[in-house]
């Protein structure tokens, strides 16, 4: 016979724990969680279910509509473009140029960011201060005018447009980390542990990032909308991906000459960019206030 408890166990959630209920607390943060799961699985292995290529053309069913509509055809589900690519594969594939390339250009752009601004953070003197004047002049220009000026010296190209909004967002996550740390070194738990002696890369690593993530999940956060949208924009005006690759961006441009006769081809990647950044957003910020709850507990 199992015997009672007669003592009253308070029982603390873990990490994950906590970060999973503030999820289901809320049901749009979860649809949001879902639909970036959804948008990830496509972009890892998306094409492998695809029944058709990228750029696989079909000269009997040119502006197809969606299957629902009355001229549509189950083969096409969400119909055909002017030249007659299934839009699901075409969808499909532009997931890995305009939600994965992203995804791995903002990654490289925080380990530089966040390296280079721990650094200048355990600076002093003319050094930081000069770093300091620098990085605010370039926060002042939008990051799209900067990129826009890096892919016009380097040229049209999706290669290009990669490499220019890495160079663009390097800075914002060098200056963000860079005040982080700063303000964090004035708290007197940081003051106590340099009374300890404790060496300046244990004081970074155990010490400082540990009570600065929400800080640095809510600039990822901000850092994969704008490199979203600013590819996007760049594939849109020509100056990022070209013609035929199935980036949102340009799918987008390319379908502006038949947007009153086919709306769906210019509707379809729209609405794509428009879920992706809207669940980035809403992932990021409730993980910002499970993380920030984690912390006043």
């Amino acid at each position: 016979m199992p015997r009672a408890n007669l003592y009253y166990e308070e029982r603390s959630p873990a990490p994950l724990e906590m970060v999973w209920l503030e999820f289901r607390s809320k049901p749009l943060a979860m649809a949001a969680l879902y639909m970036l799961l959804f948008i990830t699985v496509l972009t890892v292995i998306g094409p492998l279910l695809t029944p058709y290529g990228a750029n696989e053309q079909f000269i009997d069913a040119i502006s197809l509509p969606p299957a629902w509509s009355e001229s549509g055809n189950i083969r096409f589900l969400l119909g055909t473009d002017e030249l007659g690519r299934d839009m699901v594969t075409r969808l499909i594939y532009g997931a890995r140029y305009s939600f994965g390339l992203p995804v791995l250009v903002v990654l490289i752009a925080a380990t530089i960011g966040i390296v280079l601004g721990a650094a200048a953070a355990m600076t002093v003197g003319v050094k930081s201060s000069t770093l300091k004047h620098l990085l605010d002049v370039l926060m002042s220009i939008p990051s799209l005018l900067l990129a826009l000026i890096i892919v016009a010296i380097l040229g049209p190209g999706l290669g290009n447009a990669l490499f220019a909004i890495g160079l663009v967002l390097i800075p914002q996550f060098l200056h963000v980390t860079r005040n982080a740390i700063h303000d964090e070194q004035k708290r007197a738990y940081v003051t106590a542990s340099k009374l300890n002696g404790v060496s300046k890369f244990y004081l970074l690593s155990h010490v400082i990032f540990p009570n600065i993530i929400k800080i640095l999940v809510v600039q990822f956060t901000i850092g994969l909308s704008v490199a979203i949208l600013d590819i996007a924009a760049l594939g849109f005006l020509r100056l990022g991906a070209q013609a035929p690759t199935p980036e949102w961006g340009s799918m987008l441009a390319q379908s502006l000459e038949v947007a009153y006769v086919s709306p769906w081809i210019m509707a379809l990647p729209g609405l794509a960019l428009f879920l992706t950044l809207v669940s980035v957003n809403l992932v990021g910020e409730t993980l910002r206030v499970a993380i920030n709850r984690q912390l006043e507990r």
